[in-house]
């Protein structure tokens, strides 16, 4: 048990120590800045029942993942404030590291705030985001850590940033965006040849964050907040592939997962593309 955290529900899938994994799984449960639809703190253990549902063998890549010697760290107790919460998320993460450097690291939320902290612990050069939005402000609602004001701050850091699925943002977010040379492909833009052009030649290590709000209403309705004429499952799964095949990917997370109910569907589809990870990461 790490410092940091503690266990409230146990995935569908055989676990091994963090010493011995080759994946460690771990939540960083937050909503404390959330501006709609609260519940994110809920995310990981929503995410970790909805493995109930599903099968451990992925049919498209001919893997069992319960065969993988896969961990899970537990979730982070956090603070309310969003600052405290970041440095005690990150010192969580250190630890993780020191017992483990070698297992692949994935992070379940959680509002996107909380993707700060993997980042600034496993120092990616590039940061490939999945977003409903862009999350470029300066700040919002009295706070430079803001869940609207990641991708900003991970830039500021010296990360390259490219975001995909976007369809909501302000004119000062496409103005920075525009001003530092950060790339993003709108919703109704997105294929996956504009995918590959623009991340192709985007430095490594690269860190993947999954909004779950980058995906249409209808997969995943319980989210902090929810943007019509998102991508398909497909569209992100693609992708994901052909980084873990082509790139070196430091660390996965899949954030702004809610709710207040067990089995929901956004729930599900996200414990979907978790297995997805696992599984395509394994080949």
């Amino acid at each position: 048990m790490l410092l940091y955290t503690y266990r409230s529900f146990d995935m569908e899938l055989p676990t091994v120590s963090i010493e011995e994994a080759d994946y460690v799984i771990m939540g960083l449960p937050f909503d404390g800045t959330t501006s709609y639809k609260p519940g994110a703190r809920f995310g990981p253990v929503l995410i970790r029942q909805a493995t109930l549902n599903l099968e451990s063998y992925i049919l498209d890549y001919d893997v069992d993942i319960a065969e993988l010697k896969i961990a899970d760290a537990g979730d982070v107790a956090l603070p309310v404030n969003v600052e405290d919460a970041i440095k005690v998320g990150i010192e969580a993460i250190k630890e993780l590291r020191s017992v483990n450097r070698k297992a692949l690291p994935i992070f379940l939320g959680g509002e996107h705030s909380m993707t700060y902290p993997p980042v600034a612990v496993l120092k990616p050069k590039s940061y490939v985001v999945f977003d409903a939005h862009l999350d470029l402000r300066d700040s919002y609602q009295g706070s430079r850590f803001n869940h609207a004001c990641v991708a900003r701050r991970i830039h500021e850091n010296g990360v390259e940033v490219a975001i995909f699925g976007v369809r909501s943002g302000t004119r000062e977010e496409v103005k920075y965006a525009t001003e530092n040379g950060i790339e993003w492909v709108h919703a109704r833009d997105y294929n996956f040849d504009a995918f590959v052009d623009l991340v192709a030649s985007l430095s490594e290590p690269i860190y993947v964050s999954i909004d779950i709000d980058v995906f249409d209403i209808p997969l995943v309705p319980e989210t902090g907040t929810p943007e019509p004429g998102g991508l398909r499952f497909w569209d992100v799964v693609n992708a994901l592939e052909w980084l873990t095949e082509r790139k070196n990917v430091v660390g996965f997370d899949i954030m702004e997962v809610s709710g207040d109910k067990l089995g929901n569907v956004t729930s599900i589809t996200a414990a979907k593309l978790l297995f997805h990870i696992l599984g395509m990461s394994s080949r």
